[in-house]
């Protein structure tokens, strides 16, 4: 069975209909009603569960099947809708990952319209203000809700490339202007793996047992993985380098807070890049390597307590957080051409 075939099969073909009107509409699909009121959708599952997938089919005749797996109940809801009707705005507390079974999907994205095809994939962030468009071309939709510590431990295993985890570290940043979503393209539209993963999640979320959310998440991994090295990422060199800059601005905090006792390693961890990212990143920049730039950092205060402070030299080296006081004497001398002695007294006099 096809992906397409198990999205049309469990959203329209489930004995449990439920009609236009029903509860679980709302969660499916809520129409457009208000211009200034924006819907927050909450997750929808309880417990240990940290994915779940929504699947729309349109049909040509202006009907909307869907549901959502894992549910307590099988059942699929359907609709009517208006050419050019539009859901509600509005934004999750997770993320979601959108990939275009068949036909095409519009969305409107913090403002703009953007039109997926066939093949391609949507990451919005969480808290990324958006709504859909439902058109009269027959499609299929499959939406992954995606809960942050599943995304956080997905991203701890690095699991995708610095691109992807870029966005990660815009929204932990908040900045909410910048950019909340990535458009992936295939680089090769023959290539089926997206779909045999996720027709593999698919089925799983179908089966739910007590092994699923192990599966799920290796799944997922594989799923970012591939995205990272078979997709392109639609993306602005404009956005691009501002979501750099301000990657670069958050790491540079991070290292002016802790240069005393921060080591690279330290660092891989906290923002989940590889250890090489950090030297090219800070040479692209500064000019100077990690060593070289937190070297610098710790000599530059050493200075500014030689000039301000009666503290010992050897309470100095201890601040700035060097334990071999010969070492500090060479490189503070390769820098300064003096002593730190000599540095003090010629300020003082």
């Amino acid at each position: 069975m096809t992906l397409k075939q198990l999205c049309e099969e469990i959203s329209c073909g489930d004995p449990n209909m439920l009609g236009e009107g029903s509860q679980i509409g709302s969660r499916i699909m809520c129409p457009e009603y208000s211009l200034h009121i924006e819907d927050r959708k909450t997750y929808p599952l309880s417990g240990d569960e940290r994915v779940f997938i929504l699947c729309w089919v349109i049909h040509p005749e202006r009907k909307l099947y869907g549901t959502i797996k894992p549910s307590a109940v099988s059942f699929s809801y359907s609709c009517g809708f208006n050419e050019n009707c539009k859901t509600q705005m509005h934004t999750h507390e997770y993320l979601e990952l959108a990939y275009i079974v068949s036909g095409t999907f519009r969305q409107r994205i913090l403002g703009k319209d953007i039109v997926f095809k066939k093949g391609e994939l949507c990451l919005i962030d969480k808290n990324c203000l958006h709504q859909d468009y439902l058109d009269s071309e027959p499609a299929c939709i499959l939406f992954i809700g995606i809960a942050n510590e599943m995304f956080d431990s997905i991203i701890t295993n690095q699991a995708a490339n610095e691109r992807i985890i870029s966005f990660l570290q815009t929204a932990l940043l908040k900045q909410k202007n910048l950019w909340q979503y990535l458009h992936f393209k295939p680089k090769d539209p023959s290539d089926n793996r997206i779909e045999e993963y996720l027709l593999d999640l698919v089925n799983e979320l179908i089966l739910h047992d007590k092994a699923s959310s192990y599966i799920c998440h290796g799944l997922l991994m594989r799923i970012f993985t591939l995205l990272s090295t078979s997709y392109d990422i639609s993306l602005s060199s404009r956005m691009q380098r501002k979501m750099n800059w301000i990657l670069f601005e958050e790491i540079i905090s991070y290292i002016k807070q802790n240069y005393r006792d921060i080591t690279i390693k330290q660092l891989s961890r906290h923002f989940h890049f590889h250890e090489d990212y950090f030297n090219r990143m800070l040479k692209s920049k500064t000019g100077m390597t990690y060593i070289q730039y937190v070297q610098n950092l710790r000599l530059e205060e050493a200075e500014r307590l030689l000039r301000h402070t009666g503290l010992t030299i050897d309470e100095i080296v201890s601040r700035v957080g060097y334990s071999n006081k010969g070492y500090f004497y060479k490189i503070f001398m390769e820098k300064n051409h003096m002593t730190p002695d000599k540095f003090r007294k010629e300020i003082l006099y």
